[in-house]
């Protein structure tokens, strides 16, 4: 080919143009999320009629959610180390084959005792997800591009979160409940094989050019021997991420976990009816979880610290998290809606920046076990919230003290963060 059809320029050999195949794995996370959040939400969406069937209490729902949140703290940090011993290409396809099967034994379930041994099971599974995430993005990516592409495979749970509503309704209503999860179960499954064959290591990826592998590595490069726990955990920085996640998790457990029911005792929805409002406020979360990683980025590249354009990201997020506090005295469904959207959007933002900041100070040896810790915590606090929960609405029958819990969090987890980790220098272990 002449250089006459380039406009008399030769083209840069194929082997140095810079390839974006980068996205691609950020891509198969995002989907991975999507199925995570289908599975995981979807016993929040039968609540009403599962409790009818079964006759729970608030406090019998409480402790479905309890039992899963402990199985998925402690696989949360067990995961975090695995994978970053066997990488994030068989770790998390392990994982999700744990979390995906979990999922179908749903339909199995008999009465509470059966639900909570699979949940448990799916909690154990689920465990492996984002640690496997944030490890596959801090192989694949330069750290001025992780909390874009957290913030792009986070808003993966979001979909889930709006899939739920428009898709399980329509297969319990037709089917039974039963069916709601091996229907979305089965589907699910076809993910495992397509991630097994197109995750490699960047080093090892034909379809990476010289190019981006330069662009990926562009990072001083790490250490390489391996990183003891107790070296891990006398950090500072280890409790900064592991306690912004203890005191902001449980808010995003709580919307999940509770909003269907919220909707349908303040505003009269129930299965057929969940939809419209549900998908508009995991809508939003969507923009808050690309926009939040978006906004750091931006500000960095105009010049910004890391440690700048994350915490003020964080703090604008934070701050549109507080009206929510009053979203149980909204009459109008919309206006409630809306307020709630506002917040979860807030709270992928946050989270989207909070869960860079391991692959932000440590070596990516360190990165899976750190994330581990966090999200141990994490689910330990939502522990606490689903014990909270049950026993307001058992005991109060109102939301509102749920709510502001939820509207303090992040400002509190804010500063926290900062009293800890002032200057986000990279870490010595």
């Amino acid at each position: 080919m002449s250089d006459a059809k380039f406009g008399g320029i030769t083209p840069p050999p194929v082997s140095e143009r810079i390839t974006k195949f980068r996205w691609v794995i950020v891509g198969l996370l995002f989907a991975a999320m999507v199925i995570n959040y289908v599975d995981r939400q979807t016993i929040g969406l039968l609540k009403a009629d599962l409790s009818k069937e079964f006759g729970w209490s608030e406090t019998d729902y409480a402790d479905l959610v309890f039992w899963f949140q402990a199985s998925y703290a402690v696989a949360y940090l067990i995961w975090g180390r695995v994978i970053d011993k066997i990488g994030a290409r068989w770790g998390f396809g392990l994982a999700f084959a744990i979390w995906q099967i979990a999922h179908i034994a749903h339909a199995g379930a008999r009465g509470l005792n059966g639900f909570i041994f699979a949940r448990i099971a799916l909690g154990a599974g689920e465990g492996g997800g984002f640690p496997g995430g944030i490890k596959a993005v801090a192989e694949w990516f330069p750290k001025k591009e992780r909390a874009f592409a957290t913030g792009l495979f986070n808003a993966g749970t979001n979909i889930g979160a709006i899939v739920t509503p428009l898709v399980v309704p329509i297969v319990a209503l037709t089917w039974g409940w039963q069916m709601a999860f091996i229907v979305t179960g089965i589907a699910g499954l076809i993910w495992l094989p397509i991630w097994l064959l197109v995750y490699r290591s960047p080093q090892e990826h034909k379809r990476v050019s010289a190019g981006e592998l330069a662009h990926i590595t562009q990072d001083p490069a790490d250490p390489v021997e391996k990183i003891a726990w107790t070296k891990i955990l006398t950090k500072r920085e280890t409790w900064a991420f592991a306690l912004g996640k203890f005191l902001i998790d449980p808010v995003w457990w709580m919307f999940l976990f509770w909003l269907p029911d919220f909707l349908g005792k303040r505003h009269g929805l129930d299965l057929k009816s969940f939809g419209p409002p549900l998908v508009a406020i995991y809508l939003l979360s969507d923009v808050g979880s690309v926009g939040g990683g978006w906004l750091s980025s931006k500000f960095m590249n105009m010049g910004w610290s890391i440690n700048k354009a994350r915490k003020i990201t964080m703090l604008i997020c934070a701050l549109l998290a507080v009206p929510v506090a009053f979203a149980a005295f909204a009459d109008n469904l919309w206006v409630a809606v809306l307020i709630i959207g506002v917040a979860t959007a807030a709270h992928q933002g946050f989270s989207a920046n909070l869960y860079t900041l391991p692959g932000d100070v440590f070596p990516r040896a360190a990165v899976g076990s750190v994330v581990g810790i966090g999200g141990m915590l994490g689910a330990f606090g939502g522990m606490a919230m689903a014990k909270y929960a049950g026993y307001v609405l058992d005991q109060i029958g109102s939301y509102t003290p749920i709510f502001v819990l939820c509207a303090t969090a992040y400002l509190i987890a804010l500063a926290v963060i900062h009293v800890l980790m002032p200057k986000m220098d990279p870490v010595k272990v």
